[in-house]
């Protein structure tokens, strides 16, 4: 039977243009080194097959020139993260709208959910010219995840499907295939991720990292060199491509960073080895280099409003958008405002395995969270710190995903202080006086410190404003702002009870994007830590779900994960989404709202409307970088 993965795989292999090696046009930069001899023609460099990525008239984009920098600007040296995230060169690619695409595969078969063929593009080369063939996926799976010291854990979770590891198999020198005994329709969506599980590392460089083919004395010297304990860390740190801090490394993005930390400034260069040409067989990227500027996150706004960023979308937010506006007077840069794909810009979430018994069993009423979310006045909320431009809301997903209907962004969602004490008069939470307190039922009033990061002024402003709604239904909240890793630890160790962060990271999915985001999946969902380790450790820490309705979802992600046909997915899907946000698990406020993204004047292919977010758009990753050029060159 034909799928519809089937027929994209085969759109993405079959049906784009193809060019011949006289129409590869190299940089600029790189001609002197060519005619020196320094670098192999262009034609050598690309892989035999290309990717050929059509520019004219799609989006309003237009195809570039070669030339130039970009700076940008970056809170620490831990944000050199960003660089592979943007870079966005992945095994298979989401496109704008979320297919699939093959991108380092020239192409890849997929047969029931179960068998993965992937077929790699001939003569493909990493950054430092060295080949990149079936061996760096061998390296991987044999010499890496079956590596006892460096994996103890064995392979990663996200490869097992019902406990079981697949069947890694070298069809040849540009094949690889894993076939699973059940469907794993979550593995397309995984490597197309922004921080995708890697699959195959420069074999030729590490191998002089690994105890299996270096001898013990050259290891010592190399873990005494890097300032390591043993050769794992050796090897993790030599290899570590999440954060691009080995100058060394080889790579498949379209930048190389040549900086090692600490710097001040990141600079990370052309691949000269890059994989992709525009439609007039100009190799991508069109910029030359990125600079990453490091300096405090506080003053990243007033720089990019003076032109020191030439790209800027982090380390500012709507609040700043007012201020950055009024800088486009003099010329310099650009102000977009993108749509944020969260389910909630900030939500509200009870920790179900808080260790305070009484509120543990208060919060897991439902009655009690749908009276919380009834009593918050989303509308004023939207009004007063979003201006209006942002979409009262469930955590939930938004209008942009083929998944959405407007029950769920409405559920429980309406602000209601009548029908919400009426509840709260259910559920036993006796009130002293028709304006007075609320008391648990140990006598306790129903005093509440809700805990944040705070990192914007979002966060305190929505939290004041959400102290007076809920002072209507007898609740007295505060606020306690930590740093991100005490505020992380309080909540595994269940010492907090009600925290304030963002909702569900990717508010535009589609059906064939796992949900596990709406099950308690993992130990960093605030709403459920515990629930989530035990799921994350496959049973050996944490404690299963206790409440029938999370245990509900946690089954119904298992079905999706065997599930085969893409009906059945999105059928699975909407009995979750119903199920979470009726339950009303975590309390969204308000979604979709603005994000300012900032360029120089004279960047260009940055489309002015985008989705913004870390998953699935990985930024701006699925908008191409690589694409973007510099009128007027360097």
């Amino acid at each position: 039977m034909i799928t519809r993965r089937a027929v994209l795989a085969l759109m993405g292999s079959t049906m784009l243009p193809r060019l011949s090696a006289a129409e590869v046009v190299d940089p600029d930069p790189l001609k002197v080194k060519v005619s020196e001899g320094a670098l192999p023609p262009l034609a050598d460099r690309l892989p035999k097959v290309p990717r050929i990525v059509p520019l004219e008239g799609t989006d309003g984009g237009v195809a570039g020139r070669h030339g130039g920098t970009i700076k940008m600007l970056i809170a620490s040296q831990r944000d050199i993260r960003y660089m592979p995230i943007n870079g966005y060169s992945r095994l298979i690619g989401f496109d704008r709208h979320f297919n699939f695409h093959p991108d380092i595969l020239e192409r890849y078969e997929v047969e029931g959910e179960r068998i993965f063929t992937f077929h790699l593009r001939p003569g493909h080369r990493w950054s430092d010219g060295s080949p990149f063939t079936t061996e760096d996926f061998r390296y991987v799976w044999e010499d890496m995840f079956h590596d006892k010291e460096l994996h103890k854990g064995g392979i990663p979770t996200v490869l097992r499907v019902q406990d079981k590891e697949p069947v890694f198999e070298v069809i040849d020198e540009v094949t690889v295939r894993y076939s699973w005994e059940d469907p794993n329709p979550d593995f397309l969506a995984e490597l197309a991720s922004p921080v995708a599980t890697r699959l195959m590392l420069p074999a030729a460089y590490l191998k002089q990292f690994h105890h299996k083919y270096q001898t013990p004395e050259k290891i010592d010297e190399l873990v005494k060199q890097q300032r390591v304990d043993d050769w794992v860390s050796l090897h993790q740190k030599m290899s570590r491509t999440a954060r691009p801090e080995n100058p060394d490394l080889p790579t498949l993005d379209p930048w190389r960073g040549i900086t090692a930390p600490p710097a001040g400034q990141f600079v990370f260069e052309r691949n000269a080895y890059f994989h992709r040409v525009d439609g007039n067989g100009l190799q991508l990227p069109y910029i030359d280099r990125v600079v990453l500027n490091v300096g405090s996150g506080d003053l990243v706004a007033a720089k990019a409003a003076s032109g020191e960023s030439d790209l800027q979308v982090t380390n500012i937010d709507f609040a700043d958008y007012t201020f950055l506006k009024s800088a486009e007077k003099r010329g310099a840069i650009k102000v977009s405002l993108w749509k944020r794909i969260q389910g909630s810009r900030v939500a509200l979430f009870p920790n179900l395995n808080c260790t305070d018994l009484i509120w543990r069993q208060t919060l897991r009423d439902v009655r009690v969270r749908r009276a919380l979310s009834l009593a918050i006045n989303r509308d004023e909320v939207n009004k007063a710190v979003f201006f209006g431009l942002g979409s009262p809301s469930a955590n939930t997903v938004l209008p942009d995903s083929p998944l959405f209907r407007p029950e769920y962004r409405d559920a429980w969602a309406e602000f209601d202080p009548d029908q919400a004490n009426a509840l709260l008069d259910e559920a036993g939470l006796v009130r002293d006086g028709e304006h007075g307190l609320r008391y648990l039922p140990d006598g306790r009033p129903c005093k509440l410190i809700i805990e944040t990061t705070a990192e914007t002024t979002f966060d305190t402003d929505v939290l004041e404003l959400v102290t007076d709604h809920w002072r209507r239904i007898g609740f007295r909240i505060f606020t306690h702002v930590s740093h991100r890793e005490l505020f992380r630890q309080r909540i595994t160790s269940g010492e907090t009870i009600l925290a304030l962060s963002p909702g569900l990271d990717n508010g535009v999915p589609t059906a064939d994007m796992s949900p596990r985001e709406l099950a308690p999946t993992n130990n960093d969902q605030i709403q459920w830590p515990l629930w989530g380790l035990h799921q994350l450790s496959g049973g050996g820490e944490g404690r299963p779900p206790e409440i029938p309705e999370a245990q509900e979802l946690l089954d119904l992600f298992r079905e999706w994960r065997e599930a085969d046909a893409l009906g059945e997915r999105e059928e699975i899907w909407h009995r979750m989404l119903s199920i979470f946000t009726q339950q009303v698990f975590t309390i969204g406020i308000v979604n979709a709202v603005p994000q300012p993204i900032v360029r120089a004047s004279r960047l260009r292919n940055l489309p002015s409307e985008g989705l913004y977010g870390f998953d699935p758009t990985s930024y701006l990753g699925v908008y191409m970088p690589d694409t973007f050029w510099l009128e007027g060159g360097a």
